[in-house]
């Protein structure tokens, strides 16, 4: 197992985390552990918080916060950042296609029933090309990592990605924890981030106008993102909107203010594809605006992301991902992808169910770690009903090997403590760019041993440190 402080364990510390460690053996533990539960008290008092559905006993929870960073070296975010921009853009050629020439399923390189029967694709977007062909305006791509130069994509996120208002929460904290730190650390800021994402929507607009008018839209504050909705409006000096809060008029949408009412140009939307219109998706949606996508296909308000991203999502396209990148770009996929076994092959179910004790098992469609099978760590009795849910819809389900994931320590009573983590770093598309902020969102397993890194499972985050060179 790699630890990214230790390295092999034969090393005393590897060269990103050296000085940290230095500084690190300088510390009053007991004022490390105060400073955490300051932390602590900063995020509740501040509100930093997600809501669980479905569960009885809190509507909000905060997100644990370690104070240990993860570190990576210029030359590992080098490595990193590549393989993102390569594969955004190949997930935005892709969406390009299918809902246009679908020229991949033509050459028969991904199948025909994975996109028709997918519910993630939108027939409404077929014919369609969003303003300056951008489907995925905002990304977050899952990272893992086995080894020193063993980097995986876990999954994409290319419908509403959440979290990086975590990872901007996370610096100010350490910058106001930690001062000292970020003077001797050539630290890569990510405070312009709000500012960047401001920029690439502007630069989506139809219309060209000098000062776009732009809203973050929301499901509303039971939403278990809606911090981070409210975080970003606030961030970027833009109205943060309800679906009711809009209207459109004359085939624009307008929002209404006690100034009278205003013409939106772009919306960034934190609500899913079904509930965006009433009139073109799901006819009992309270959360949306009649008559929007219409007013999208028209040309006259630029959606972000667009709407039928969440196809690019699915686990069993992920598995095509190397495919689809040799396909669209010409080249080998710079970032490797977790082996998949598609459980609706008949080969490939029988290895599963024969070997389901050494898999990981997820639903095509499923997120934030629900609905999962982490084979090693179940009981028989777990085995036994997966594998009935397995035969019942194989469809429905992908497996992979169980990986090594690397660890990097924690603060504990006890001292610092290794645990496992993942990596989701954040991508800006616009017409003429893909931008990955240099660090992302480090979700880490507070639980010794356990795997699963899901806020709405138990886990936590850090701040995601990149060295300068």
């Amino acid at each position: 197992m790699f630890d990214e402080m230790l390295g092999d364990q034969s090393e005393q510390c590897r060269e990103p985390y050296r000085r940290l460690m230095s500084w690190l053996a300088e510390q009053d533990h007991k004022k490390l552990l105060k400073k955490s539960s300051l932390a602590e008290e900063l995020f509740r008092r501040v509100g930093i918080t997600f809501n669980v559905y479905g569960d009885k006993e809190a509507e909000e929870r905060l997100i644990p916060f370690d104070l240990i960073p993860r570190i990576l070296s210029a030359d590992e975010w080098r490595t990193l950042e590549r393989g993102i921009i390569q594969r955004v853009a190949a997930i935005n050629a892709f969406l390009k296609d299918i809902y246009n020439g679908q020229e991949i399923i033509k050459a028969g390189v991904v199948p025909a029933d994975l996109i028709y029967k997918n519910r993630a694709f939108l027939p409404q977007m077929c014919g369609f090309t969003p303003p300056g062909g951008v489907y995925t305006h905002i990304v977050g791509v899952d990272i893992v990592r086995t080894g020193p130069n063993s980097f995986f994509v876990l999954e994409d996120n290319a419908r509403v990605p959440s979290g990086v208002s975590y990872m901007l929460e996370n610096r100010s904290t350490m910058q106001h924890m930690f001062p000292e730190l970020f003077t001797t650390h050539k630290i890569n800021p990510i405070s312009n981030y709000p500012k960047e994402l401001f920029n690439s929507l502007s630069s989506c607009v139809q219309n060209n106008t000098g000062d776009p008018n732009i809203v973050v839209l929301t499901p509303g504050i039971f939403n278990s993102a809606y911090y981070e909705h409210s975080f970003l409006a606030d961030e970027m000096g833009v109205e943060l909107v309800q679906g009711s809060d809009l209207e459109v008029y004359d085939g624009r949408v307008m929002i209404r203010t006690t100034a009278g009412t205003e013409t939106v140009d772009v919306i960034y939307r934190r609500v899913d594809d079904e509930f965006l219109d009433p009139l073109s998706f799901d006819p009992n949606s309270l959360l949306g605006t009649p008559g929007l996508f219409d007013a999208y296909r028209n040309g006259n308000v630029t959606l972000a992301n667009a709407p039928g991203t969440g196809i690019a999502d699915d686990k069993a396209i992920y598995s095509y991902i190397p495919e689809i990148i040799k396909f669209y770009m010409g080249e080998k996929a710079l970032l490797d992808n977790i082996p998949t076994w598609r459980c609706a092959e008949a080969d490939n179910l029988k290895y599963v169910l024969e070997h389901l004790d050494e898999l990981v098992v997820k639903e095509v469609h499923g997120s934030g770690g629900y609905g999962m099978l982490v084979g090693p760590a179940a009981s028989k009795r777990e085995l036994s009903a997966f594998a009935r849910k397995l035969k019942a819809n194989p469809g429905k389900y992908v497996a992979q090997p169980t990986l090594a994931l690397s660890t990097v320590p924690i603060l504990t009573k006890a001292g610092l403590s290794p645990r496992h983590v993942d990596l989701r770093p954040f991508v800006l598309v616009s017409p003429d760019n893909i931008k990955v902020t240099p660090g992302g969102l480090t979700r880490v397993a507070l639980k010794k041993g356990s795997l699963v890194v899901n806020s709405s499972q138990g886990g936590g985050t850090k701040d995601t440190w990149v060295i300068g060179s």
